[in-house]
């Protein structure tokens, strides 16, 4: 592991109310970014996220430390509702406004616009905004009167007063834009592990049977009823859904009634998915809407093709290693699939290019991307 020799301390506080084993996509962005910056001894980092039901601060490495708030967290730990976020955001504030008494930060990181980007903003320090798609206004339908009546307004001024606002994909920052045509929105991708993602050496397959995989919540934004619709008819085809969400038994119930073939499985740990991942021949993401996927690049290291629909990010990961298909369209979806039967070397294509764009997207060019808008936020 290479370490930075570079001097100037720099104090930066990180602030987000997921961190594994809490919440999803974002929760594993902040989990590998600082697993990275432990290569930094001039960063040192203090993170303030939440705990399930127990206040504690936990060294993670020499440079970095992690301050758990407990927000009595119940139900589904992968979902925040809007209690939780309250709660996260109460007690985040009075807790970053101490520990900036005690310690002179040099930057604020906020995860998410709303809350962690009011509370930067609150707390008058500089501070950088990395955007995900519930900071843009009207893409949830539990959310739609607060942002017409209060986020949308909100997110204009966090963004407004940020030193930079970063979205994780081309499509995302347009999305965003849409709300606010005149911020400046830069574009630093999600990485992926290469290392504890990969294919394996050589996979046997066994008669004609394709393993279709799915990782992801089981909720109407994944779209996964469409793509059960689109298995109606196929034949030698097996989905494999990993993951629960609040659609999980209407799925199942769907799925019954369409007599196609598909394992729930439930949530998984990462060596289990990787391990799914790895016995899988094509992943499948037909998303209403996304930002940029962790579950697909995840799978594109491990050497699958993709199929998954034209929202957010799709476009920047999908070359020659897959198909884009329009959303709420399982016609479109059973096409894309059916190009992949019977051709087990268009598949093995595929694959080999999904893992080779893969290892240009490291977590280390991601901290290195960061660690230098930092440096040129706290030079000037």
């Amino acid at each position: 592991m290479e370490t930075k020799n570079i001097t100037t301390k720099k104090r930066i506080l990180v602030l987000n109310y997921e961190f594994p084993p809490l919440g999803g996509g974002a929760a594993n962005a902040t989990y590998y970014l600082l697993k990275e910056f432990i290569k930094y001894p001039d960063l040192k980092i203090d993170l303030v996220t939440s705990s399930v039901n127990k206040f504690k601060i936990e060294k993670f490495s020499d440079n970095i430390n992690i301050h758990y708030l407990d927000i009595n967290k119940g139900g589904n730990l992968h979902y925040q509702s809007i209690p939780d976020l309250l709660k996260y955001s109460f007690k985040a504030y009075h807790y970053s406004k101490k520990l900036t008494k005690e310690v002179k930060f040099d930057l604020i990181h906020a995860f998410f616009g709303i809350p962690c980007g009011y509370i930067a903003m609150k707390l008058k320090l500089p501070y950088i905004v990395s955007l995900r798609l519930a900071d843009v206004p009207f893409h949830k339908k539990r959310f739609y009167w607060l942002d017409k009546l209060i986020f949308k307004n909100l997110s204009k001024k966090i963004w407004k007063n940020s030193k930079s606002v970063i979205a994780n994909s081309k499509g995302l920052a347009e999305e965003a834009k849409i709300s606010s045509p005149k911020q400046e929105i830069g574009v630093i991708y999600n990485g992926v592990d290469t290392e504890q993602f990969f294919p394996l050496p050589e996979k046997k397959k066994t008669g004609k049977l394709i393993e279709l995989i799915s990782v992801g919540r089981l909720a109407h934004e994944k779209g996964y009823d469409y793509l059960l619709k689109a298995l109606v008819g196929l034949g030698d085809v097996k989905l494999t859904l990993v993951g629960s969400g609040p659609d999980e038994r209407e799925l199942k119930e769907l799925a019954t009634n369409l007599k196609v073939s598909v394992n729930f499985t439930g949530r998984l740990d990462k060596r289990e998915i990787i391990n799914k991942l790895q016995n899988s021949d094509i992943f499948i993401l037909p998303s209403l809407q996304e930002g940029m996927s962790n579950a697909v690049l995840e799978a594109m290291a491990c050497g699958l093709p993709i199929i998954t629909t034209d929202t957010g990010g799709s476009e920047e990961l999908i070359r020659d290693n897959g198909y884009i298909v329009e959303k709420k369209n399982p016609s479109a979806l059973k096409e894309a699939i059916e190009k992949y039967l019977n051709d087990n070397k268009l598949i093995k294509e595929h694959g080999e290019n999904s893992r080779k764009r893969a290892q240009e997207m490291s977590w280390e060019s991601v901290a290195e991307e960061y660690y230098r808008l930092y440096d040129h936020i706290i030079s000037n």
